[in-house]
C-alpha cells in the first residue's frame, strides 16, 4: 500500500491543480489560497456542495465554473508531462521561487511551470525586461537587439514575452551575445506560440529559461497576454519599452512595473511615428529616457555602475588657452589683418598678440602673409579641415 504524499507534495499537487482552475492573476483565488491554503481550497472545490459553500464572495454560477474546472484537473499527469520535457513546477516557498513575485500579493502566480536548467530565483535577481510593439519598425528591432546584447554582455538577464517584433529581437540579441534570456509565456510551456517562434523558443530553453503560469498544453488568449505582463514587470528590476502605440500591452507592463516600485524606461523614436507615441507619453510621465545598455544598468544596477559621460569630439581649438582663443577669434573669416589690429580686437598688447599669433601659426591655425595674418586656408576656426561644399 502506497504511503500518502507528504504535506509539501500535497501542496504542490494542489497548486498544480489550481493552475487549471483559476486564470492568471485571479485575486479571489489568491485570497482563498492565502486564507485557507491550497490543499483545503482544492478539497472545497472538488468535495461536496457543502464544502464549497465555505468559499465566500462567489456567485453560484462562478463557483460552479470553478468546480467544473477542478473536477477535470489531473495535477499528477501535468507534473509528469512537464517533467517529460525537462521542466518543473516551482511554487511559493521553494528555494527557487523568486520572492519579488510576492509583491503582486493575491494576484501573484499560484506557481510557475518552468523549462530550462538554470536557477529561476538567481537569474531573476539580476534581470531587466525589454518589451514593445509586435509590429515594430527596423529601428525598433535594431534597438531591442542592441539593448539586449549590451545587457547580456554586462551580465544581466533579458526577460521578454517571446512575441513577434520587439520581444523576439530582444531574445535574439541576448542569445547572439552568448547571454542569458528568459521568456514568460501566456500559454503552457510545452506550447510554441507564436508558431513562427518555435525555433527561437527552443533556443531559449537550451540557453535560457521559459516559464508560464498555465499548465501544460493550455492555449493563449487575449486576456492571458495582458495578465502575463504583470509577471514580467514583477520578476525584473526594471522594464524598458521600445516602440509602443498609445494602446499597447507593453505600456501595461510599464504601468505594472511603476506600481510595483520597479524602474520604468523608454527608448525614444521619431516624433512622427505612431509607434513612438506611447513611449514618448511614458517619457513625459514616470519613464526615464535610455538609449543603450549602460544607461539601463545605471538605473537598475548597483551603486557606482554609471554610464560613461556623453561628450562631443574634442576639437583642436578646445585645447587652446583663453588668451590664444581670443587672438584667434580676432582674425576675420576671410582676408588679412594687421598684427596691430589683431591686438586691438583681442584686447591684448602688441607683444602678447604677436606671441600668440606665432603660437597659433606653429599649431596650424593661422599663417603670415606679408605684414598681416590670416586664418590658414582650408581649415576652420576650430582647427579642423573645412568640408567641401558641393
Amino acid at each position: 500500500m502506497n504511503a500518502p504524499p507528504a504535506q509539501g507534495e500535497r501542496e504542490r499537487l494542489a497548486r498544480a491543480a489550481l493552475t487549471r482552475v483559476f486564470e492568471p492573476g485571479d485575486e479571489r483565488g489568491g485570497r482563498w489560497i492565502r486564507e485557507i491554503g491550497p490543499v483545503e481550497l482544492i478539497r472545497c472545490l472538488t468535495g461536496t456542495d457543502g464544502a464549497a459553500q465555505a468559499l465566500k464572495g462567489m456567485t453560484p454560477a462562478r463557483l460552479a465554473g470553478y468546480r467544473l474546472r477542478a473536477s477535470g484537473a489531473d495535477p499528477g499527469r501535468d507534473l509528469a508531462d512537464v517533467a517529460a520535457i525537462g521542466g518543473r513546477f516551482v511554487c511559493p516557498g521553494d528555494r527557487e521561487w523568486p520572492s519579488q513575485l510576492d509583491d503582486l500579493r493575491d494576484a501573484r502566480p499560484i506557481g510557475l511551470w518552468v523549462r530550462g536548467r538554470s536557477d529561476l530565483r538567481l537569474w531573476a535577481l539580476r534581470s531587466v525586461a525589454v518589451v514593445g510593439a509586435r509590429a515594430c519598425t527596423p529601428y525598433g528591432a535594431h534597438m531591442s537587439a542592441t539593448l539586449a546584447a549590451g545587457l547580456a554582455e554586462l551580465g544581466w538577464v533579458v526577460v521578454s514575452g517571446a512575441a513577434f517584433g520587439v520581444d523576439g529581437a530582444a531574445h535574439r540579441g541576448a542569445l547572439a551575445a552568448g547571454g542569458a534570456t528568459m521568456a514568460v509565456l501566456a500559454c503552457g510551456v510545452d506550447v510554441a506560440y507564436p508558431r513562427g517562434h518555435a525555433e527561437l523558443i527552443g533556443r531559449i530553453v537550451e540557453q535560457g529559461m521559459v516559464m508560464g503560469e498555465l499548465p501544460p498544453s493550455d492555449h493563449p488568449t487575449r486576456s492571458r497576454f495582458v495578465l502575463r505582463n504583470r509577471v514580467i514587470a514583477a520578476l525584473t528590476r526594471g522594464t524598458v519599452v521600445v516602440e509602443a502605440e498609445y494602446r499597447s500591452g507593453s505600456l501595461a507592463t510599464a504601468r505594472n512595473a511603476e506600481r510595483l516600485g520597479r524602474f520604468v524606461m523608454g527608448v525614444p523614436g521619431p516624433a512622427t511615428s505612431g509607434l513612438s507615441s506611447g513611449v514618448h507619453e511614458l517619457l513625459r510621465g514616470e519613464g526615464v529616457l535610455v538609449t543603450d545598455a549602460a544607461e539601463v544598468v545605471e538605473l537598475v544596477g548597483e551603486m557606482g555602475e554609471l554610464a560613461p559621460a556623453r561628450t562631443g569630439p574634442v576639437l583642436p581649438r578646445d585645447l587652446l588657452d583663453a588668451a590664444s582663443a581670443r587672438v584667434l577669434d580676432a582674425l576675420p573669416g576671410t582676408g588679412v589683418m594687421d598684427g596691430r589690429d589683431v591686438a586691438r580686437s583681442a584686447g591684448a598688447s602688441m607683444d602678447e598678440a604677436l606671441g600668440r599669433l606665432y603660437e597659433l601659426h606653429s599649431l596650424g591655425f593661422v599663417e603670415r602673409q606679408g605684414d598681416g595674418w590670416r586664418l590658414t586656408p582650408g581649415r576652420t576656426r576650430n582647427g579642423d579641415a573645412r568640408r567641401a561644399v558641393t
